[in-house]
């Protein structure tokens, strides 16, 4: 498999008028994965997405799509499904989805026949002679999708491609993308939703405040900032349970679920389960044991705060 990435975002900065976008980002794509770019609302993701489609050009930084400055000869190989929808209400949907199958440079012939797959797989044939006003913001976004992938790009850029879906069809979506994946597509997933993140992101970037502040793998990245904090569940005496934690042990705080108490404890001076483990068995009887790893979302905010933190620590010197 090419190791290269697909996309090579190198030092793009984008400015409008008094207003910084984008400041200095570089970003790599690995081929065949499907790469989460987060961040809050007005970061930077939509004008580095709009940058990718050549829909804007960059102030700074070039963009290059497998070893290749970024061209409109490229533009047939990606496929882009935009937050805001943009479908021709008054147009009937198989008419619309042809002519933008066509638009994408499929012969009809072709469109029709993936068309027809697409429509059939997601049990939709009997749209075809709808209008888009006469269906709902999910079926809508239902056919754009379809249209965005109909022509099996290499590259997808999805923006937030779950919002207005129920959980049955959210989950065919995200089957889907899964789908795509496996047959050789990478995905560029732009989302506020850290559970689907957490679900189907090989990678991660994180812009805040036009700068990107965090990237890598989703494990690695959650794995980094895991603080050597255990939840143990046991039976037996909390007193004598906190009695038999040593000086590099903290008690964080305790609870009861069901008939079991559960410790939180926070590991010091590189100690190990198996320590704490050696440490508490003889005084009480262990039913389990787990490192707590932060959510995505727990680190998209912390973060996030250390970012707040560092500026108005500069700000007060």
């Amino acid at each position: 498999m090419n190791s290269s990435p697909i996309l090579s975002i190198q030092g793009v900065t984008k400015r409008y008028a008094q207003h910084t976008a984008l400041d200095s980002i570089s970003i790599d794509v690995p081929q065949n994965k499907i790469f989460g770019l987060l961040g809050p609302n007005g970061a930077g993701k939509t004008s580095l997405i709009r940058i990718i489609n050549q829909i804007t050009a960059p102030d700074e930084g070039q963009i290059l799509f497998n070893g290749e400055q970024l061209s409109l000869s490229h533009e047939t190989r990606i496929g882009y499904l935009p937050e805001e929808r943009g479908l021709y209400k008054k147009m009937k949907v198989g008419e619309q989805a042809l002519y933008l199958a066509r638009l994408k440079g499929l012969p009809k012939k072709r469109a029709m026949e993936l068309l027809k797959f697409w429509f059939e797989k997601f049990e939709i044939t009997s749209w075809w002679d709808k209008k888009i006003e006469e269906l709902s913001k999910g079926m809508q976004q239902k056919v754009q999708f379809i249209v965005t992938v109909l022509h099996e790009p290499e590259l997808l850029i999805l923006d937030e491609p779950f919002s207005g879906f129920d959980p049955i069809n959210a989950s065919l979506i995200r089957d889907e993308i899964l789908r795509l994946k496996e047959n050789g597509a990478t995905v560029i997933l732009s989302t506020h939703n850290m559970s689907s993140v957490e679900e189907i992101c090989d990678d991660i970037a994180l812009i805040y405040r036009s700068k990107k502040i965090l990237s890598g793998g989703v494990k690695e990245v959650k794995a980094a900032r895991k603080e050597n904090i255990y939840n143990v569940s046991f039976s037996g005496d909390k007193m004598k349970f906190s009695q038999a934690l040593w000086i590099d042990a903290e008690l964080l705080e305790t609870s009861t679920e069901g008939k079991l108490n559960v410790a939180k404890v926070k590991m010091l001076n590189n100690k190990t389960p198996n320590d704490l483990l050696k440490a508490l068995i003889p005084h009480v009887e262990i039913h389990g044991l787990h490192e707590e790893i932060p959510s995505m979302n727990d680190v998209f905010i912390q973060r996030v705060n250390e970012i707040n933190k560092a500026e108005l620590e500069v700000e007060a010197v």
